[in-house]
C-alpha cells in the first residue's frame, strides 16, 4: 500500500490556526463506518448521539511547555523541542530536537533565560531521526520548564504561542505531565459536556499515554508498511483496565477519545485472557488498513493530516474510501482541521 494513497488536497484557510471562541463550540461530522452515511452535528449535541450503554476512553496525559529557546556563544537564539528525560541522568540530560540541526555539534554550549547553560553532548540517530543529548548544568523538571518553556504548537499553527494556549492546547481532565503534543480531540470536552455524558449513564475511564514523536512524525516512506512508529509509553490503572475489560466482555460498545486511546487500548490487550494489562507499558503500534481492531469500537477523533499515521489509523477503522469521503465533505462544508479544529464521531 502507498502512501501517497492518502494524499489529500487541504485549502491552507481550513487549517485552524486558533481555538474556537469557547471550548466545544465546533463542528461535529458523523460517519457510520457501516453505510458511510454523513451527519453534520454540532459538539453540544455529543452526549445525546452516544450510544447509552457506552464506556469512552479518554487520555489524561498534560501537554510539558516541551519547547524552549536558548542563546549559543555567539549571541544566535536556538530553538530546542524536549522529548524525553534520558532516565539514568536524572532529569540532567534529555533527548531534543533542534532547529537547525547540521549546525549543532557536540561541545556547543546554550544559555537559556534564567541562566541555566546545556552543552550538546552527543548526536543520536533514530528510526531516520536525528537528536541531540543536551545536558545541563541543573535538574530540568516540568516546574522549571512551567517558567521557562513555551506550548509545543505543531507547526502547521504557524505563530507563536500565548497564554490562552497555556489553557486551551490542554483538555479540562489533564493530569499527568509528559506530552509534547496535545492529544486534540479531548480538547473539545468541557466539564458540563462531561457531566452531562455521566449523567446519561455513560461510564468514562481514563488512560494515560504521553504523545510523542510516534504520534506526530510524518511517514516518510513510500510504502506503508516499512513506516516504522517511535515508542511511546503508556499506563493503564488496574481499575480502568478492569472496567474496560468488563464492558468489552458484556458486548458495551467501546468509544476511544483520540488516537492515542486507541493505541493505548490495542496494545495493552492480551489475547490469551481477553482483558487490558494494567501498569507501565510502551508501545510502537502502527494501525492501518486492514486492522482487525480488538478493543475500540467507535472513535471521536479530529481531521488529520495528509499521509499522516493518524489518517492511516481511522482508516483502518471506518474504512479508506468513507473516510476520504467524509474529508471532501468536511472540506466542502468548512469544517476547520487538525489540532484546533472541528471533531469526528466515527460510529
Amino acid at each position: 500500500m502507498l502512501t501517497k494513497e492518502f494524499n489529500f488536497e487541504l485549502p491552507q484557510e481550513l487549517i485552524a490556526q486558533t481555538p474556537s471562541k469557547m471550548r466545544g463550540n465546533d463542528k461535529l461530522l458523523i460517519l457510520n463506518k457501516k453505510t458511510g452515511n454523513l451527519e453534520d452535528k454540532v459538539f453540544c449535541e455529543l452526549p445525546d448521539i452516544l450510544p447509552k450503554d457506552a464506556l469512552m476512553v479518554f487520555n489524561n496525559s498534560k501537554v510539558r511547555r516541551a519547547r524552549i529557546y536558548a542563546e549559543s556563544s555567539s549571541g544566535a537564539q536556538t530553538e530546542f523541542l524536549l522529548i524525553n528525560p534520558i532516565p539514568e541522568f536524572g532529569g540532567f540530560v534529555w533527548q531534543v530536537m533542534v532547529k537547525k540541526a547540521k549546525r549543532q555539534k557536540a561541545g556547543k554550549v546554550f544559555v537559556f533565560r534564567d541562566g541555566t547553560k546545556a552543552e550538546i553532548i552527543e548526536t543520536e540517530k533514530e528510526l531516520g531521526n536525528e537528536f541531540r543529548c543536551l545536558k545541563f548544568d541543573k535538574i530540568i523538571d516540568d516546574d522549571w520548564l512551567d517558567l521557562n518553556g513555551h506550548i509545543p504548537l505543531p507547526p502547521y499553527i504557524r505563530r507563536d504561542d500565548t497564554e490562552e494556549d497555556a489553557e486551551r492546547y490542554q483538555t479540562v481532565y489533564a493530569k499527568a505531565y509528559g506530552s509534547i503534543a496535545a492529544p486534540t480531540a479531548g480538547l473539545h470536552f468541557t466539564e458540563e459536556v462531561l457531566n452531562r455524558i455521566k449523567n446519561l449513564g455513560i461510564d468514562i475511564e481514563y488512560v494515560t499515554l504521553h504523545v510523542g514523536l510516534g504520534t506526530f512524525l510524518p511517514v516518510r516512506s513510500e510504502n506503508v508498511e516499512e513506516h516504522k512508529m517511535h515508542t511511546e509509553y503508556f499506563s493503564i490503572s488496574e481499575t480502568a483496565a478492569s472496567n474496560i475489560s468488563k464492558a468489552k466482555k458484556d458486548g458495551r460498545p467501546i468509544i476511544a477519545v483520540g488516537t492515542t486511546s486507541v493505541r493505548t487500548l490495542e496494545s495493552a490487550w492480551n489475547e490469551k485472557t481477553l482483558s487490558l494489562k494494567t501498569g507501565n507499558q510502551s508501545t510502537d503500534i502502527f494501525i492501518y488498513p486492514p486492522y482487525k481492531f480488538k478493543v475500540v469500537d467507535k472513535l471521536f477523533t479530529n481531521f488529520h493530516t495528509p499521509e499522516s499515521s493518524l489518517v492511516m489509523l481511522v482508516s483502518a477503522l471506518a474504512g479508506k474510501e468513507n473516510i476520504f469521503n467524509a474529508y471532501r465533505h468536511a472540506i466542502e462544508r468548512r469544517y476547520r482541521f487538525f489540532s484546533y479544529g472541528d471533531a469526528m464521531l466515527i460510529i
